[in-house]
């Protein structure tokens, strides 16, 4: 099963709602529409998915969620490095550099593994 490959989600760079499926419409000769949604790379999604998700909240995984705006409410950035690569992992990613500190730029390296 290919993790890394899937439906897109509009994202910044897009019009529309964030987090909507990217639907594109093709059509053919006769005006009629053929194809539209958008498949593509999905891992910088889903670990944003899973980033903002509260456990629970994602219905074919409630077990997956960081919940990553109460760091807001905590100062323990610790804890939250650790359920990030511990949630991720339940995900089959793997996670080679995971930068989060207070005043610091918030950056995660990863991929699925084999």
């Amino acid at each position: 099963m290919m993790k890394n490959i899937g439906l897109q989600l509009i994202d910044n760079n897009d019009t529309g709602e964030i987090k909507d499926l990217k639907i594109v419409p093709v059509r053919d000769a006769s005006n009629k529409i053929v194809s539209g949604l958008v498949i593509g790379p999905v891992m910088e999604q889903n670990i944003a998915i899973m980033l903002l998700a509260h456990q629970g909240e994602l219905k074919f995984r409630p077990d997956l969620g960081v919940g990553i705006e109460d760091i807001v409410l905590s100062e323990d950035y610790l804890v939250f490095r650790h359920r990030i690569r511990e949630h991720l992992k339940k995900d089959n990613l793997i996670v080679s550099q995971l930068d989060l500190f207070a005043d610091k730029p918030f950056k995660i390296i990863a991929e699925y593994g084999k």
